[in-house]
């Protein structure tokens, strides 16, 4: 089962809220694309910083090589390294890029496909989204949080069953 955490952009000058078509999913985990085509996948996200700094230290680093005289075999094989971390690190450098563009990170949800990510995700957020518009705070007060679960004898696993009676 994949894990993704969800982005939400920022509100453009005619959105009334947030629009879930633009919500972005971000799967952990290697990133075949980002290893095999780097430079394309980060076009394809729109990527730019993350690519430029991509293309100054790969290419940084290939030219030194060439220019240290290391053999043709050993420069592939630190390109192959490269891609590998790309491949790697593809979630974080977008994630990096989604923030750098002030979008929220508004949670964390997991399935065996996008899609039943997306269902898992909405399903919450809409139930959520009516429970605020159901139930709005009286004006000038802060709105109540729920009375918190205590603890019952049979709730408590371990030795001491009343909370601080180990002390």
């Amino acid at each position: 089962m994949s894990v993704y955490t969800v982005y939400e952009p920022p509100l453009r000058a005619t959105d009334v809220g947030p629009d879930p078509d633009r919500f972005a999913f971000v799967r952990d985990g290697f990133s075949f694309w980002a290893f095999l085509v780097a430079a394309l996948w980060m076009l394809w996200h729109r990527m730019w910083l993350v690519l430029v700094i991509y293309l100054v230290l790969a290419g940084g680093l290939e030219a030194a090589l060439h220019f240290a005289g290391v053999s043709p075999a050993a420069i592939a094989i630190v390109q192959l390294c490269i891609a590998v971390l790309v491949g790697f690190e593809a979630p974080t450098l977008r994630r990096f890029t989604l923030v750098q563009r002030k979008w929220k990170d508004i949670g964390l949800v997991s399935g065996h496909t996008l899609e039943d990510a997306e269902r898992r995700f909405f399903d919450a957020w809409s139930r959520d989204t009516v429970l605020k518009r159901s139930a709005p705070a009286a004006p000038g007060t802060a709105a109540q949080s729920p009375v918190p679960h205590m603890p019952q004898a049979s709730d408590v696993i371990g030795l001491f069953p009343d909370p601080g009676a180990g002390r």
